[in-house]
């Protein structure tokens, strides 16, 4: 079935409903995946009766940064219990859902197409923000209502399948590292992180060097390339200036500090990160005291402390356990088993991310 094609603004309309009556200080902002998350801004002593006041079913995008992030950060919030976002913040609703289902709209938002046009539409400022008259005359595809729903539905069961595996490898990694706390960890640190790695800072290159069309070698900047245990390549560079190898552990040294990611091949690495490269084959050992050691960090933000980041000398004399060979060994046996089923599962992810990719590719037909 053909679809119309329609702009945007006949099925849209700003809202601007208010927290006049302090209903909720739950902050959230929006990330470049278009997911809502818990604001990082510091809003204490800020009058909350002024931010926008959001629910289920409602929409909202952060209009500023598009141009820098090349991304529209636009979000569906499906909470039941409200939730604020900022006032700079466009917050809008679908006008009549029997027209157009707001799940069907937000899968025309996850389109890369949709993130090229509207970084096309941004302005020359620092920021390069897009305008509301910009959003609202872009062009989508309308069809019939029940075509709509069919098409939410097999976008659902793909997403369920993908955050199904995610619940499954978080499973697994917690029994992983329950087993290094158990076995390892409950040690007393006798070691520096130097002791069992080699470690090689990251170096920008030119900005000049960098694209998106995958010329090049692949380029880690920081966390913001992290998935749960591999990176996204999302940028490449003609000049790279320090590398990683093959199965690394990638360390973001820049706030937050000490999350980390593994190399799934030779790839250049930014002044973000870290590349730490084990002494020994024991891979599954270096990986769980590099996880130990995230959440040591992870306390001073936990306490409120801004760790903004760690120099090479800190990184290299982080305290760490360090056991005899036979419990290592033992630990690798053991745990390397549950690491080979994590990767069997990001695999599929990824497999499945290409099929959501290819669900949104075909909206247009």
């Amino acid at each position: 079935m053909k679809s119309k094609y329609d702009v945007l603004g006949n099925y849209i309309r700003l809202i601007d409903a208010r927290n006049k009556d302090n209903v909720t200080n739950k902050v959230m902002g929006i990330n470049i995946d278009k997911f809502f998350m818990p604001s990082v801004a510091n809003v204490i002593g800020t009058d909350l009766s002024k931010y926008k006041l959001i629910t289920k079913g409602k929409f909202a995008c952060n209009p500023m940064h598009v141009g820098r992030d090349e991304r529209l950060p636009v979000a569906l919030y499906e909470e039941v219990e409200p939730a604020l976002v900022s006032p700079a913040y466009f917050m809008f609703e679908i006008i009549d859902n029997t027209v157009l289902d707001e799940n069907y709209l937000m899968m025309w938002f996850r389109r890369t197409e949709f993130d090229r046009i509207c970084w096309l539409h941004t302005d020359g400022s620092v920021r390069g923000g897009i305008t509301w008259d910009d959003i609202c005359r872009m062009e989508i595809p309308v069809p019939e209502i029940g075509e709509q729903r069919k098409i939410v539905e097999a976008y659902k069961v793909v997403e369920e399948r993908i955050e199904l595996k995610r619940k499954i490898n978080d499973n697994l990694q917690q029994q992983a590292f329950t087993i290094y706390k158990n076995t390892i960890g409950c040690s007393d640190k006798n070691a520096i992180l130097s002791d069992i790695v080699d470690i090689i800072m990251g170096t920008s290159p030119e900005g000049e060097t960098l694209n998106s069309d995958g010329i090049g070698t692949v380029f880690y900047q920081g966390k913001t390339d992290f998935g749960f245990r591999f990176p996204t390549a999302r940028q490449y560079t003609t000049a790279p200036k320090r590398y990683a190898q093959l199965g690394d552990i990638l360390m973001s040294v820049r706030a937050p500090v000490g999350s980390v990611n593994i190399a799934t091949e030779n790839c250049s690495i930014g002044r973000g990160l870290a590349a730490i490269r084990p002494k020994s084959s024991l891979y599954s050992y270096i990986y769980y005291t590099m996880i130990e050691l995230d959440v040591e960090l992870n306390k001073f933000n936990d306490e409120g402390t801004v760790f903004g980041s760690i120099s090479k000398d800190d990184l290299f004399a982080l305290p760490i356990v360090s056991v005899n060979d036979d419990i290592k060994i033992a630990f690798e046996k053991k745990v390397s088993q549950i690491d080979a089923l994590i990767k069997i599962n990001e695999v599929e992810i990824t497999k499945l991310k290409d099929m959501v990719s290819l669900l949104l590719s075909k909206l247009t037909n």
